[in-house]
C-alpha cells in the first residue's frame, strides 16, 4: 500500500472517529419524588427537548426526596400518574432507577447514565433547587459531568440568580432559563 492511500485512509477513519464522537445521546433528566407530577413538570420538559435539542427526557423518580418530607403516595402510584399526565408525549419517559442503582443519589444516577461515553446529561431543575444544590451530594462533580439547566420558577428568580452557587456555576456548566412558566408546584397541589 502507497504512503498516499495509507494518509487517504487514515484521514477517513478520522472523519469517521469525529462523527461518531460528535454523534451524541442527548438526555434531559428531570428527578424528583413528584408528589404530584403537575402539567409544570410537562412543561419544562418540552421547553428542554426543544431547546437544547435532547433526544429524550426521564423523569428519574425517587421514593424519598432527602430535602422532603416521605411522600403518602407510593412510588408506583406516583410513576402511573406520572405516565398519566404525559400523555402521547413519547420523548418522556419515567423510570425509577433507585433499586437498578442501589442509591437515591442524584451523583449516582448521573454515573450510571455517564458510563455509555456517547451519553451527554443535560440536568433539569427549578430554581428553587438551586438554592440548595450545595447542600446535595458530591454537588461539584455532578456539575462538572453534566448540563445543569435551571427553569424559573415563580417567586424564586431574585433569590436563586442571587445565589452563591449560581454565580460560582454560571457559564461554566448551569443555564437559567426564563419561559413562560406554569405557576403551580406539587406543594400547592397535595394542599388542595
Amino acid at each position: 500500500m502507497s504512503w498516499s492511500h495509507t494518509s487517504i485512509m487514515y484521514q477517513a477513519k478520522e472523519r469517521l472517529e469525529i462523527k461518531l464522537i460528535s454523534k451524541k445521546n442527548k438526555i434531559g433528566i428531570l428527578g424528583g419524588s413528584f408528589d404530584p407530577a403537575h402539567k409544570g413538570h410537562v412543561a419544562i420538559s418540552k421547553e428542554a427537548f426543544e431547546r437544547f435539542k435532547l433526544n429524550k427526557i426521564i423523569w428519574a423518580l425517587t421514593k424519598k426526596n432527602p430535602f422532603k418530607k416521605q411522600s403518602k403516595i407510593n412510588y408506583r402510584l406516583r410513576m402511573k400518574n406520572c405516565k398519566k399526565i404525559i400523555g402521547g408525549k413519547k420523548f418522556i419517559r419515567v423510570k425509577f432507577y433507585e433499586d437498578k442503582i442501589k442509591s437515591n443519589k442524584t451523583i449516582d444516577l448521573i454515573n450510571y447514565f455517564k458510563k455509555n461515553k456517547k451519553n451527554e446529561i443535560y440536568f433539569l431543575m427549578g430554581a428553587d433547587n438551586l438554592i440548595n444544590f450545595h447542600k446535595w451530594h458530591k454537588w461539584k462533580i455532578i456539575a462538572k459531568k453534566c448540563n445543569i439547566i435551571v427553569f424559573d420558577r415563580h417567586g424564586y428568580k431574585k433569590k436563586s440568580i442571587n445565589s452563591s452557587i449560581f454565580k460560582r456555576l454560571n457559564k461554566k456548566s448551569l443555564r437559567f432559563v426564563e419561559f413562560n412558566k406554569v405557576n403551580i408546584s406539587s406543594s400547592q397541589l397535595r394542599k388542595i
